[in-house]
């Protein structure tokens, strides 16, 4: 079995792909469901962030306002590293725990690691290829403030919070082009799908 990690920038169009990835009928493992799951009520890490960052990033039932906590973290880089730290270990082994179950399957030809910190995080070395998907900057900054409603200013603070993607091709063994339209996106998904899967 394959395992090919899915990453990009922020607002570059990662989940656009993997949306047309899922359509074809990949196997995703979805990097930021994880994230989520590591941080709901209960969980060790949401104790530790509390801990740090005190009860004002809790919403009133309890659970994590990440809209609070990421308006904190992408504007201060040592707080940033600190929530990482608490989640990051805690992601990674779960993301390490599904390749192993898929693996066990023995049915699968490849499955795709959806995560947007693929590279910062080391997680690539687990993987077979790397594909990445890029955008222009001007373009990140326009789909993040009109997706998220932030400002400009917020919305550069969470793209520098992340490896530059021209960095990031470095890493990778793919690089999917999202500067034009979705239908020129949509056919490179699809041509590589079949090249690993074949089929129409």
């Amino acid at each position: 079995m394959k395992v090919i990690g899915l990453t990009g920038g922020i607002a570059s169009g990662k989940s656009t792909v993997s949306n047309y990835l899922r359509e074809l009928g990949a196997t995703i493992v979805d990097a930021d469901i994880i994230a989520r799951n590591v941080v709901e009520k209960g969980q060790p890490a949401l104790k530790e962030i509390v801990d740090f960052f005190g009860e004002k990033v809790l919403k009133e039932d309890g659970t994590l306002d990440r809209e609070y906590l990421g308006s904190i973290v992408f504007a201060d880089a040592e707080k940033l590293r600190i929530l990482s730290k608490i989640t990051h270990e805690r992601i990674i082994g779960k993301i390490k725990e599904a390749i192993k179950y898929h693996s066990s399957l023995n049915n699968i030809k490849a499955i795709f690691i959806d995560a947007a910190l693929l590279i910062e995080t080391k997680l690539y070395v687990f993987m077979d290829e790397v594909w990445l998907v890029t955008t222009s900057r001007d373009i990140q900054v326009e789909r993040l403030m009109l997706r998220d409603g932030i400002s400009f200013k917020e919305a550069m603070n969470r793209i520098s919070s992340q490896m530059c993607l021209e960095k990031k091709k470095e890493y990778a063994d793919v690089i999917l082009d999202n500067s034009k339209d979705l239908d020129y996106l949509k056919v490179q998904v699809e041509d590589l799908y079949k090249s690993i899967f074949g089929g129409a």
